[in-house]
């Protein structure tokens, strides 16, 4: 799909947006859901990201009406559903397992939400239902929604197949245009490129947020990969044990966390994350490194100081100025060179990407000193919250 040709709907408001309010949902003694408050606005990509059991395909269910919570509530374009089926809801579900009907044709897998809205019981039966009168008309104009939705997709070619026909890729293709074909407020998409292999999955990703984009429809996509939320989100929900940890822009997530399970779940490799003490001067000890950082932190206070392996330098020999370490692993992937530092007293290596061309100046088993930035270093309680020094903090609160 290398051009949409559809035109954007029209907006209508508020008719996609989705507001959760106090969302719990227990299964027996687990608690899945903890009290989940989000808002998601018309036409927005939102994506949920978190490891497996944090509770997003359970609160994807619960917005589709597959489900049904403990407590708080779910409101799609103003107008709470909680009590409505999910064929009441307007939304459409994309799932992992495409769930196409194999003894169908693409044509009647993409058509069969329309006719099971549009014709009665009657109308649906294979012989007599085409005496019944109207049914023509409709059916003209299904099959005229499915052929728009297939030109989209540029799945035309596909219509007479039937699923056990088709690559992944295409039945993915045509998962999307039965959701599609319904208009719906809201598209739903639980983890739909996982049964993919990853080249495909990259292509699938773009050709998503393009349809996004062309559709300029509420898209709330649920995923425990981090590439697929960084590329395709307006915003990302990042959930762990139950509750959304932080919601904001890719970009915030990845430069910005709020919580150290944040940062460590997103990027990859994981960001470097070190021991390190208050000084009572207005800095911090990483490990002998005097970091500037200025916070009402009394001496001695334990913190966690991190950084990204992009962030940081690596120099052969010893530099007061940087950690001294040892030179365990190279890992070169072409475009990128990461250096895997051991450091005394440290049980997990540093990581610190260098260019490609510097291989032959990094010797395995020989000694290195990690540069850490102090503008690019994040800093974090030991319970896991961000901490920011004094400027920092004012400038978030009247910024």
């Amino acid at each position: 799909m290398t051009t949409v040709a559809l035109a954007p709907r029209v907006a209508e408001g508020a008719r996609g947006r989705v507001t959760i309010r106090g969302l719990t949902k227990s299964f027996g003694a687990t608690r899945v859901l903890r009290g989940v408050d989000l808002d998601i606005a018309d036409g927005e990509f939102v994506t949920v990201l978190g490891p497996s059991g944090c509770g997003k395909s359970t609160l994807m269910r619960i917005i589709a009406g597959l489900e049904r919570q403990d407590g708080g509530s779910v409101a799609i374009g103003g107008r709470a559903v909680d009590a409505l089926r999910p064929d009441q809801r307007d939304i459409a579900m994309v799932f992992q397992s495409y769930a196409l009907y194999p003894h169908l044709t693409v044509r009647d897998n993409i058509a069969l939400p329309l006719r099971m809205r549009r014709l009665t019981f009657a109308q649906r039966l294979p012989l007599v239902g085409r005496l019944v009168p109207g049914v023509r008309p409709t059916e003209r104009a299904i099959d005229e929604a499915v052929r728009r939705v297939a030109a989209v997709l540029q799945i035309e070619p596909l219509l007479a197949r039937k699923p056990g026909q088709l690559s992944g890729g295409q039945k993915q293709r045509v998962a999307v245009g039965r959701a599609m074909v319904r208009e719906p407020r809201v598209f739903l998409m639980d983890e739909p490129l996982s049964n993919l292999d990853a080249e495909l999955r990259v292509h699938m990703r773009a050709e998503i947020a393009e349809l996004h984009r062309a559709l300029a429809t509420t898209f709330i996509y649920v995923t425990h990969d981090q590439a697929e939320a960084m590329t395709m989100s307006d915003r990302v929900v990042v959930m762990m044990d139950g509750r959304p940890l932080q919601v904001a822009p890719p970009a915030r997530i990845y430069d910005d966390p709020e919580d150290i399970r944040v940062a460590r779940f997103v990027g990859s490799p994981r960001i470097n994350v070190l021991p390190a003490a208050a000084t009572g001067r207005g800095s911090l000890d990483m490990r002998g490194l005097e970091l500037p950082f200025d916070a009402d932190l009394a001496a001695g206070t334990a913190v966690q100081a991190a950084f990204r392996p992009g962030m940081a330098t690596a120099v052969r020999g010893s530099d007061p100025s940087g950690l001294a370490g040892v030179l365990r692993h190279r890992e070169n992937l072409g475009s990128d060179l990461f250096l895997h530092v051991a450091l005394p007293g440290i049980e997990a290596p540093v990581v610190v990407r260098v260019d490609p061309t510097a291989v032959a100046d990094f010797p395995v088993g020989e000694a290195v000193s990690v540069r850490v930035p102090p503008a690019h270093a994040l800093v974090f309680d030991a319970a896991g919250a961000r901490l920011r020094p004094r400027a920092s903090a004012a400038m978030r609160r009247h910024g």
